[in-house]
């Protein structure tokens, strides 16, 4: 059989727990406890003081730790250990729900920068075996095994375990591994054994392994087309898949109808892209206490000023600029708002890019109270660093926001 003729398999890894796990590493007494990660920043400041207290970080007592029971605030978690979802914990859950279902739980900070780190190490030694990798963000990643020795071997399975065995040697960190003819199930199957388990699926499975679960289960049906397709009566994927396309069409719209039809049946042709272009940048932040613009006018000023830098800082390390700026607000009440407007030059720099957000934020309803405030820059193209050029034209027709004469960091936030 020729490379050409061989059956397309698709693997989906998951890093199991991913923030948590690296940080028991670190703290090796609690593996086996509910442990929480979000809420507060690890400092480096932080890490010295425990360890002139008790010598290594592994001799801290258990006891001696935070619990999350005793946490106030509006921090959201960012991930648990398996003991900790037990109690109904989970990511994006807001920390203080989370302590009335797991006071108990240990509460540790974020280590942003030393899970980025375990990240590159981890998908080193991926491509050091499989090259074709797509990077889908942190802690996980698509890899076509069709091409590489042992891709085929048992569906893929005795390469699926040389990666988990490989990634386990250099970093001590877990992972799940589904492998399927596609991406769409790949990563359904990555589910199926955590932690720690490689989940096979091959064409033939579709009827008993992925027609009976729910709908929702499928990456890109979300709450909305979720509680739609229950109206209709439909929860598993297996009655989605008897409806017939016209049907899905009639209920859903063509694109989306026939994305679902298709789906249903298993079927994805998506490639596992190596490289992509990012095709927007943003930061946002939430805060510790609403804001309004009457009484913290000065704070959200500086917010809004600071976030806008560090968009600006980002574009310029990774060579790029864009001429979409907007703004994102979200309410007290949870509501969220976006405004955006498009110019006719590119832009990397922090002034412009905050002169150009204050236009749109000029364009929200400011009547409430905010939680959240977030600054995106979009149509990216890549950055002439030496000429301080973009490598696309002038938008034709785009509209430069007024108030351009101004010195943009002295405009009036609102």
């Amino acid at each position: 059989m020729s490379p050409t003729d061989l059956p397309r398999r698709i693997a989906h890894l998951d890093m199991d727990a991913f923030f948590a796990s690296v940080e028991l590493l670190r703290y090796p007494q609690l593996q086996g406890l509910p442990v929480v990660i979000g809420g507060s920043r690890h400092t480096p400041e932080h890490e010295q003081a425990l360890l002139e207290r008790w010598g290594a970080l592994a001799a801290i007592p258990v006891e001696a730790f935070a619990r999350l029971g005793g946490y106030v605030g509006r921090g959201v978690i960012t991930t648990a250990t398996y003991p900790a979802r037990q109690f109904g914990v989970g990511s994006a859950m807001g920390m203080m729900k989370a302590a009335r279902l797991c006071p108990q739980a240990i509460l540790l900070p974020i280590d942003f920068a030393r899970y980025r780190q375990f990240s590159r190490a981890f998908k080193q030694v991926i491509l050091s075996i499989a090259p074709v990798m797509e990077d889908r963000g942190v802690d996980e990643v698509y890899i076509d095994f069709t091409e590489v020795p042992g891709g085929q071997d048992e569906g893929g399975r005795v390469l699926a375990a040389r990666i988990q065995a490989a990634i386990r040697a250099e970093t001590g960190l877990t992972c799940s591994v589904g492998v399927a003819p596609n991406k769409l199930l790949a990563k359904m199957a990555s589910e199926f054994e955590k932690p720690h388990g490689i989940s096979i699926v091959q064409p033939q499975d579709l009827a008993t392994r992925i027609w009976p679960l729910p709908c929702r289960k499928i990456n890109g049906i979300g709450p909305k087309a979720g509680a739609r397709l229950e109206q209709l009566g439909i929860q598993r994927i297996g009655e989605l898949a008897a409806c017939s396309l016209p049907w899905l069409v009639q209920h859903f719209g063509k694109s989306y109808g026939a994305w679902l039809h298709a789906v249903s049946h298993g079927l994805d042709d998506r490639p596992v892209v190596t490289h992509s272009e990012p095709v927007s940048m943003s930061r946002e932040t939430t805060f510790e206490r609403d804001l309004h613009v009457r009484e913290d006018k000065a704070e959200l000023g500086a917010i809004f000023t600071r976030l806008c830098e560090r968009v600006a800082e980002d574009l310029q390390r990774k060579g790029y600029a864009g001429r979409t700026v907007g703004v994102k607000l979200r309410y007290a009440n949870f509501k969220s708002v976006t405004r955006e407007v498009t110019v006719e030059h590119y832009t990397q720099d922090a002034a412009t890019i905050r002169r150009i957000a204050g236009q749109c934020l000029k364009r929200v309803p400011l009547a409430q109270s905010i939680r959240l405030l977030g600054v995106r820059v979009g149509s990216l193209v890549h950055w002439d660093a030496q000429t301080h050029q973009a490598d696309g034209p002038p938008l034709p027709g785009a509209r430069r926001p007024a108030g351009g004469s101004a010195d943009p960091l002295s405009l009036p936030l609102f």
